[in-house]
């Protein structure tokens, strides 16, 4: 146990999380994140998900943060003491850095008092740079691990900075914590999730300015790209809007044509299309991330025949795909030196195939589903102790 006397109180635990957790919480990340805090940093927070529909993608951190909250306590001698004030998925890329920094020196965090911080890729091998430096004491140097968890006081006793990211997308779940009971960010969930309805499982965009980037030009969208679209075109994939045939004068409005996001599309690769709607480009990126993820797993699965699924686009389809990807990805170069830098230079980890790509949308069914009845037979509880905690699945328990 640290004394909160030492003069830097740490601790830095290796493979604090699984490599499946550290994978899922990937998944959610990719398939959700938004433009986050500063320039070239992607974020995730709880209460994104909760406003986008993805309020079930909060159960895997619910286990997660218990966790790591027992560990802070037990470890700095304040049991009991701490609530979490902040729960996020945050990735920094290319051109990245914190700099020396001790939250104690900015007045609108002087609420937290102690951070911990879980890697979920690794130095070198997922990005290259992005080392957490200690100003003092030891470890003075981190080299990120999947799984590995830094957990430490937020204040002068731990200034610390990350270096610039070279290359690579550096991602962590970072929590901070609060003795202020005021700050407990459980209280602020549970209220979000009774005003919002948790009768689907299907993901509803935010505002796009919120996904371009760089976020500079989200104003007029006339340069830059949608991050949503680059991870889908770092995959191979294109879209297709079936409902709305575009006409060549609409890519002079940019934001009309973005709006076709936010309904009914399809998904392209090459000159076949699958002949499946999706409820918007979330939808279709949340399936696409979990075959990246599980690809391996699904290729060894028997799938049934899907060729019927796949069809020859048109040149009329083509000509209304490659207008949408002129807007959605308007500076192409830039999006695909982005994917480049994200994905390490490494080639796609996957072979792609239709018959296991279909097996996909129904694995993401299946994992969405169980997540949304899971989060649905807890929340009365979590409303009724106004904390969120995990409790064993019972068939008798209240539901909404």
């Amino acid at each position: 146990m640290a004394k909160e006397t030492e003069e830097h109180p740490r601790l830095i635990l290796h493979n604090f999380l699984s490599p499946g957790l550290c994978k899922e919480l990937e998944f959610i990340h990719k398939s959700n994140c938004t433009v986050g805090y500063r320039p070239n940093v992607f974020s995730t927070t709880l209460s994104h998900l909760i406003a986008t529909n993805c309020a079930h993608l909060i159960m895997p951190f619910v286990p997660i943060r218990e966790k790591l909250r027992e560990t802070v306590e037990e470890y700095f001698g304040c049991q009991y003491e701490l609530v979490i004030e902040f729960t996020g998925l945050i990735s920094w890329t290319k051109a990245a850095n914190i700099g020396w920094h001790s939250d104690d020196n900015r007045p609108y965090l002087k609420q937290r008092d102690f951070a911990a911080v879980c890697y979920l890729n690794s130095y070198n091998e997922d990005f290259r740079g992005g080392l957490f430096h200690f100003q003092d004491g030891e470890p003075s140097t981190i080299e990120p691990m999947a799984g590995d968890a830094v957990m430490y006081t937020a204040d002068n006793r731990n200034i610390h900075s990350v270096d610039e990211i070279i290359e690579g997308e550096r991602i962590t779940l970072t929590l901070w914590f609060s003795r202020d009971a005021s700050r407990d960010e459980d209280a602020k969930l549970i209220s979000f999730l009774s005003q919002n309805s948790l009768n689907s499982y299907l993901p509803q965009p935010a505002s796009n300015n919120m996904y371009w980037f760089p976020p500079d030009e989200a104003l007029k969208f006339q340069s830059g790209f949608d991050i949503r679209c680059a991870r889908l075109h770092m995959l191979g994939l294109d879209l297709y809007s079936p409902c709305e045939k575009i006409c060549p004068s609409a890519v002079n409005s940019s934001y009309n044509l973005l709006e076709l996001l936010m309904g009914p599309l399809q998904i392209v690769r090459g000159v076949e299309l699958f002949d499946r709607e999706f409820v918007n480009v979330m939808h279709v990126l949340q399936v696409a991330q979990l075959y990246s993820w599980k690809w391996s797993t699904l290729k060894a699965t028997e799938v049934k025949e899907v060729s019927a699924d796949i069809k020859p686009i048109s040149q009329a389809q083509r000509e209304d795909i490659n207008c949408l990807k002129s807007v959605v990805l308007q500076d192409l170069q830039q999006a695909e030196t982005f994917n480049k830098d994200l994905n390490c230079g490494k080639k796609v980890q996957y072979l792609f195939d239709w018959g296991s790509f279909s097996a996909a949308v129904v694995e993401w069914e299946a994992y969405s589903c169980n997540l949304h009845k899971e989060m649905v037979t807890n929340f009365p509880l979590w409303r009724k102790h106004g904390s969120i905690f995990s409790c064993p699945l019972d068939d008798s328990a209240e539901t909404l």
